[in-house]
């Protein structure tokens, strides 16, 4: 891997489809793009957003920090998250999660998949 830099807010992402059953409400649409990912394939690092909408997600072992827009994210039997520019959030592998995304909301993320 070679050492390198982003601006996150302007790098360019390309279409990622939601699978139509995670879609609750609205026509949120998803783009991403993967910066890093190890050789086993078990920890990516990359850009990820949503447009406005209401969607549902199984988590990945994720830490992420929000870049700009604002979301709501409840997990089922757990807590409810507000997250907006600048906030940090931890998700556990196998959280069953609602997203009601308000603002299109841009992420930066590191995953470890088991």
């Amino acid at each position: 891997m070679t050492s390198f830099a982003v601006h996150i807010p302007d790098a360019e992402l390309e279409p990622d489809p939601l699978d139509p059953s995670q879609i609750v409400s609205g026509s949120p649409e998803v783009s991403g793009k993967v910066l890093w990912e190890s050789e086993d394939g078990k920890q990516i690092r990359g850009i990820w957003q949503i447009t406005p909408g209401v969607v549902t997600d199984t988590e990945a072992n994720e830490l992420f920090v929000v870049i700009s827009g604002r979301a709501t994210i409840a997990v089922a039997g757990g807590p409810t998250f507000d997250v907006g520019p600048g906030d940090a959030c931890v998700l556990r592998e196998g959280d069953e999660t609602t997203w009601t995304v308000h603002e299109t909301l841009r992420k930066a993320y590191h995953i470890t998949l088991t």
